[in-house]
């Protein structure tokens, strides 16, 4: 069921893998059409660290969801002339971003993500951000199961190999030793089990346009997401 904001505000969803590049793409296209951005990843990662944080609260127990989620704020933006988005997280009034980083918050996170009734609560708070003049959701089931009536969907694509050389020149930039190899075999193990999980599986929409960008610049993906948005007339040049 679709919320009003969703029904009278326009969707581009861009799903794809870990480091496929949808995170940069998103942002710079909500730059590009002043629309609000929303990294779903963020959330599922603010509710884990909510529960790390109140452990006498539990997963399991629908109330207790609902609780957290209502302690949580998480304010997603895309300033311009930055490639990255700006995501804070706000628990209980105290920022928290930089504690989301961290090892018991994502092995929370990947617990907390094969919860139906998780899941489901986090469905209505996604669907919230989908307001005028449009949103940009950025993650694995945004075309699929969040907005399946968006009026694009781009499934985002690029070979493991492109994708853990990404993600080993980030981490390297912040100063994080890490070894390529293992980044690489940690994401193919990750889209094993993101394809194959029985709910929301990491697959693109039947009416989705498939990008596969190994060998494309960030300017050229960025371009034909637009051409798409121009033939739908989501967006005039």
């Amino acid at each position: 069921m679709q919320t009003n904001n969703q029904k009278n505000a326009p969707v581009i969803t861009i799903d794809g893998p870990s480091g496929s590049g949808k995170g940069t793409i998103s942002c710079l296209l909500a730059q590009k059409l002043g629309w609000n951005f929303l990294d779903s990843g963020v959330l599922y990662r603010a509710l884990a660290y909510a529960f790390v944080a109140s452990p006498e609260y539990l997963p399991s127990k629908e109330e207790n969801i609902a609780e957290l989620i209502s302690q949580l704020r998480v304010e997603c933006s895309c300033e311009k002339g930055k490639v990255e988005a700006c995501t804070r997280v706000f628990l209980r009034g105290e920022e928290v971003t930089l504690l989301l980083r961290g090892e018991e918050c994502g092995i929370m996170a990947s617990k907390i993500a094969a919860e139906p009734k998780i899941r489901a609560a986090l469905l209505e708070w996604q669907r919230e951000f989908a307001k005028e003049p449009g949103l940009i959701a950025d993650g694995r089931d945004m075309g699929t199961v969040v907005f399946p009536n968006a009026e694009l969907k781009i499934f985002l694509w690029a070979s493991a190999e492109i994708r853990a050389e990404r993600r080993y020149k980030q981490l390297k930039e912040l100063g994080i030793s890490v070894s390529l190899s293992k980044i690489l075999e940690d994401l193919v193990a990750r889209d094993e089990r993101d394809s194959k999980r029985s709910l929301a599986p990491l697959l693109p929409a039947s009416d989705a346009i498939f990008i596969d960008a190994t060998k494309l610049s960030i300017e050229e993906v960025l371009q034909k997401i637009m051409d798409e948005a121009t033939k739908k007339q989501i967006y005039r040049m």
